[in-house]
């Protein structure tokens, strides 16, 4: 009986080290990952309910935020175990290096729509010309 009570609790001790050994591990794994691609890591969070965690046995799941080698800042779900190596998921970029929010559009696309509005009223201008011209 007493072996048992000190058993347990050097049970969940060995659990509790493990699971901060292995977030260590990841941690340093996925920041290996993102900067071998010249990115660089701003936040990893252990997210274990991310998308795809049902029915995951070995594979832990972050939250993974990062700006790549363009300056780009993304955010992405990430699934990493010992074994299996890093696999990121639902990456889409949150921020523009050049500063620009995705919510709002970039300027150089209000330039192509000035543009595109200048070359219809050109082209209706031509057209109504060679009308004129045909009689």
């Amino acid at each position: 009986m007493e072996f048992m009570v000190v058993l347990i609790p050097l049970a969940i001790l060995a659990a509790i080290g493990f699971r901060l050994g292995a977030g260590n591990m990841d941690r340093n794994r996925i920041a290996d990952y993102i900067q071998g691609s010249g990115g660089r890591i701003i936040e990893i969070t252990w997210s274990p309910f991310g998308p795809g965690w049902f029915g995951e046995k070995s594979d832990r799941i972050y939250c993974v935020r990062y700006v790549d080698r363009d300056g780009d800042e993304h955010e992405a779900h990430c699934k990493t175990s010992l074994f299996t190596g890093v696999y990121l998921t639902e990456d889409s970029i949150t921020r523009h290096a050049r500063g620009e929010s995705l919510a709002s559009p970039p300027s150089e696309t209000a330039a192509l729509e000035q543009e595109n509005q200048r070359l219809r009223q050109e082209l209706a201008r031509l057209r109504e010309q060679r009308r004129d011209e045909r009689g």
